[in-house]
């Protein structure tokens, strides 16, 4: 029987990303002055005109028509955390492959409504059949999902849903553990029950050796994935993990945008602070492809291409806008500083993508399947089952106990703070 690789990988490659040739973009105003004055700004984070190449010094990732399609066309797909940086950009790639219809599943009202209108007045643009159905929810409702997913008879689901800030979840450790592991278990089971054909958590390098809660609590939903897909049953479970995106929210890029608007300083935890970068809708179609190649309970891992040092990233971005690095307390109108102040808890100089070395490829030359520790269910259930209990009692500090103690390679940092989380 011939694999979705062996077609696909003989089936031309379209480009994933828009790119242009100019990156910051040039305004000509006279304001009054005889010769016209030169202002550079940087424009928006989705504008094609803030490339790849420019800040990451590489070119656009292609991706393959019939991998994008798979679990998409002509089908009920899901979303969690539709309004997220990387769930509405799911939400869009979902729509250009034709599904039956698309179901857009998120906590936040605000952020639902935003991609539910987006989405709708594209699908009215491209005389799109697909039905869009936005359904505010928190996936941690196991009953609610298994309703909705029958209803909807949803045949794929991608499941983005999270709290992802390192600072936030470390100060509010229990409901991160409560949405990050317990959500993804509700939703997986509800999957199973609903008899969901593909199941796709979306990961984080954070998981890799975490020293911070919200990694950890990433690693653990990984290992529930697994030891579901050890079942057997009519679902089958993928798991894709890679760095951060540009221009998501809580991303370096729109913070620098924002102070070198305001004049700076730009706020850098560390000079030697490196991390992985991929645009948007780069992460959004491989993770749709990924999710399409997959076995029940594969890892997979986007090659993100080489690591960014912040620092010189932040330098290209005051370059790009028509400015200088100035000194900090000492600068002129022209100029933007940079300020070091200090890593926050649970914050590593650099992020991995790989627990171990032993890796294979695939049909994609950008992702990779990662060959992992994992549990089996009786495992994994005992670990949950100590977890839910900290949790009822409110105690933080066997929490990260029970981290430490299960196979997620969680270690705290040497940064020390006290937590805030009594609820």
């Amino acid at each position: 029987m011939t694999s979705v690789c062996d077609i696909s990988s003989r089936e031309p490659l379209q480009p994933a990303a828009m790119s242009a040739e100019g990156v910051a973009k040039l305004d000509l105003r006279t304001g009054g002055q005889q010769e016209p004055i030169i202002v550079k700004h940087l424009p928006p984070m989705n504008d094609p005109s803030l490339n790849i190449a420019a800040l990451l010094g590489r070119e656009a990732i292609t991706s393959n028509q019939q991998l994008l399609a798979k679990n998409i066309t002509g089908k009920n797909v899901m979303v969690t955390g539709a309004g997220g940086s990387i769930g509405s950009e799911l939400c869009r790639q979902v729509l250009k492959q034709n599904p039956k219809s698309l179901i857009l599943f998120e906590l936040n009202e605000y952020n639902l409504y935003q991609i539910d209108q987006e989405l709708s007045a594209s699908s009215i643009t491209n005389a799109s059949t697909v039905k869009i159905v936005p359904i505010l929810g928190s996936v941690q409702t196991e009953q609610r999902l298994i309703t909705l997913m029958k209803n909807h008879n949803v045949d794929t689901i991608y499941h983005t849903a999270a709290y992802k800030h390192v600072p936030l979840v470390e100060d509010n450790i229990i409901a991160g553990i409560q949405n990050n592991v317990f959500g993804t278990l509700s939703c997986a089971q509800a999957a199973i029950e609903a008899k969901v054909e593909n199941f796709t958590l979306i990961s984080t390098d954070k998981a890799v050796r975490p020293t911070n809660i919200m990694g950890a609590s990433k690693r653990l939903a990984e290992l529930v994935l697994q030891a579901l897909a050890d079942k057997k049953t009519a679902t089958t479970f993928t798991i894709v993990r890679f760095g951060n995106v540009l221009g998501s929210s809580g991303s370096v890029v729109p913070l620098f945008k924002k102070q070198i608007e305001a004049g700076g300083p730009i706020t850098i935890t560390h000079p030697e602070i490196v991390r992985y970068f991929m645009l948007t809708q780069e992460a959004a179609e491989l993770v749709i492809q990924a999710s399409a190649m997959g076995h029940n309970g594969q890892v997979f891992v986007l090659d993100m291409g080489e690591p960014v040092k912040i620092v010189e990233l932040a330098r290209k971005m005051i370059q790009l806008s028509g400015k200088k690095e100035g000194l900090l307390g000492n600068t002129h109108h022209d100029e933007i500083a940079i300020q070091f102040i200090g890593l926050r808890p649970g914050e590593k100089l650099y992020e991995e993508l790989l627990i171990g070395g032993n890796v294979e490829e695939t049909c994609h030359h950008k992702i990779m399947t990662a060959m992992e520790e994992k549990l089996n269910w009786q495992e994994m259930a005992l670990v949950l089952s100590e977890l839910e209990r900290n949790c009822n009692e409110h105690d933080v500090v066997a929490i990260k106990q029970t981290l430490l103690s299960a196979p997620t390679g969680y270690q705290t940092a040497n940064v020390h703070k006290e937590t805030s989380d009594v609820c």
